[in-house]
């Protein structure tokens, strides 16, 4: 029996869609694909055809869980003692495995501050496994980012974003380049942002001292990310907004959020999520080696970094360095915590960023055609069970 005959059938979970929540409801997958979603007890699906009629058929009863579509992170550096700017297929591979176990399906690989001969060397690595399928792309988060906002990126190695330079890191990156995050108002900025554009990558306003109106600029020169919003730029004040303001009221912005309890204070996650609603913030991690990890010390690019309770810090400076979230952690912290609807949290994890890498018609929400990567949860909101593209990397529970 191959995979490609294979069903598996999920039953009497509350299943989240695109259209809200589904009581009772059935996922069919068949091979590496969702080939129907039953949203009522009983409701028919598609009648099993003579190609289907043989197909090995696992079954699994998941009333009083829930059934989510695979969460996608387009800002992650790292998890399970490795990084992705170490720059080999190993380490990454490492990072890869230890967030897909915590549910993330899809995911770029963000960079961090380094020489540019290293990034570019990272970026032809990293650009090899997203051919094969097991990233979404390349995120440089650094090195065109303001001194004054640049946090865990080492300062010596930071300069203006020089639209030659950055062609260059693009084309390193062999058309894998899905995200670069800048300070807009460094020389160059705006240029940087147009030639993003035009190539199809992502420009990301982020580590930042741009006023309310340079935000403004680049947004209509084509920025359509906050990377960490509120971290690493200027606060909100009521007679300087800064970009904090210019970014949220913006519909063409998708803000970042981190939600570890580090990051963000809870009001200030829900004063973002309300203005910006649930259809413009993506969730991520923003997670360092650490991720999946104990306390300890470990590398990011060229800085060391200290893992206290959970909490990253630069060795020298103390500054945050990054997090040690995963998405199910996220998942569970905004819904318990913060008390946002499970759907909207559905759409921020997966839905928006999958819109905003270019890959919703393959991942981020459970429809049929779609690849069948899904997160199971318990009613508590503690992942138990997740597949990615038909093969369970995390079984259910058996019974």
């Amino acid at each position: 029996m191959t995979a490609q005959t294979r069903r598996t059938v999920l039953t009497g979970a509350r299943v989240v869609l695109p259209d809200g929540v589904a009581d009772g409801g059935r996922v069919t997958v068949r091979g590496r694909t969702i080939a129907a979603v039953a949203t009522r007890p009983g409701e028919a699906v598609p009648p099993v055809t003579a190609a289907t009629a043989d197909d090995e058929v696992d079954t699994h009863e998941l009333t009083g869980h829930w059934l989510v579509p695979g969460f996608v992170d387009m800002h992650v550096h790292g998890g399970g003692g490795a990084s992705f700017s170490a720059g080999t297929p190993q380490e990454a591979l490492t990072v890869v495995g230890t967030h897909r176990r915590h549910g993330t399906t899809t995911m770029v690989a963000s960079t961090v501050t380094g020489d540019l001969d290293d990034l570019a060397r990272q970026a032809g690595a990293l650009s090899e496994l997203v051919q094969q399928g097991d990233l979404a792309g390349v995120h440089f988060e650094g090195p065109f980012i303001a001194r004054n906002r640049c946090g865990a990126h080492q300062p010596e190695l930071l300069r203006d974003p020089d639209p030659a330079v950055v062609r260059k890191l693009l084309d390193a990156a062999h058309g894998t380049a899905r995200m670069l995050t800048l300070a807009p108002e460094l020389p160059g900025g705006l240029d940087s942002v147009r030639l993003l554009v035009e190539h199809g990558v992502v420009a990301a306003v982020g580590h930042t001292d741009a006023t309310y109106d340079a935000t403004r600029e680049a947004i209509d020169a084509g920025a359509t990310v906050a990377t960490h919003l509120y971290n690493a730029m200027p606060a909100l004040a009521h007679r300087a907004p800064g970009p904090v303001a210019a970014l949220l009221e913006d519909e063409r912005v998708t803000v970042e959020l981190i939600d570890d309890g580090t990051h963000l204070h809870p009001a200030a996650l829900g004063v973002a999520f309300r203005a910006a609603g649930p259809g413009r913030v993506a969730f991520v991690t923003d997670a360092m080696g650490a991720a999946g990890m104990g306390d300890g010390v470990y590398p990011l690019g060229p800085l060391e970094v200290e893992v206290r309770d959970g909490v990253a810090r630069l060795v020298e400076g103390g500054s945050i360095a990054g997090s040690t979230l995963t998405m199910d952690q996220a998942f569970r912290r905004a819904v318990t915590v913060d008390g946002l609807p499970v759907a909207d949290v559905v759409r921020a994890l997966s839905a928006n960023p999958a819109r905003l890498l270019g890959v919703f018609d393959r991942v981020g929400s459970l429809e049929a055609g779609k690849d069948a990567d899904l997160v199971v949860l318990d009613a508590d909101f503690a992942l138990t069970a997740v597949m990615r593209k038909g093969e369970w990397l995390v079984p259910p529970p058996a019974g």
